[in-house]
């Protein structure tokens, strides 16, 4: 109870002293530009949060090695659309990505529409932006 009544860093008479506790601070993410081929033989790493998302600039610039995709316009997710020849060709792509995004543990949002339209959208929920692990499952799935 004595600490409750002491500011931080301040010694009482008893001698006790109520410890200075910094907050902790995020982790910062410093966003190297990875080649192709890095994103393709990287693996996604778990994200529980704690960091900061890729900054648009940093986004924009990883997009380049990737074709096709595209950045929202809020800097938080990609995406990239594919037309298929049909449902089933459509469907086996859908769960060649899903098979994939299992394995890497990193999940994007699958869309299926009119029947062999498929659109994939891929962002780090647990921070809310974008995260290396997107580049890197977007890179693996063009190689599908």
């Amino acid at each position: 109870m004595l600490a409750k009544r002491l500011k931080p860093g301040l010694q009482h008479k008893t001698g006790a002293v109520r410890p200075i506790i910094a907050p902790k601070p995020k982790e910062q993410v410093i966003m190297s530009h990875c080649s192709l081929e890095q994103l393709t033989v990287g693996k996604c790493t778990p994200c529980e949060g704690g960091i900061d998302a890729i900054s648009l600039a940093d986004a924009e610039k990883q997009l380049e090695v990737l074709d096709g995709w595209k950045i929202a316009s809020d800097g938080k997710s990609i995406s990239k659309s594919w037309n298929r020849k049909n449902f089933v060709k459509s469907l086996d792509f859908c769960n060649a990505i899903g098979q994939l995004a299992e394995a890497e543990q990193h999940h994007p949002d699958l869309h299926l529409t009119g029947y062999r339209h498929v659109e994939v959208v891929l962002t780090t929920h647990a921070i809310g932006g974008l995260s290396l692990n997107d580049f890197i499952l977007a890179a693996k799935i063009d190689s599908l």
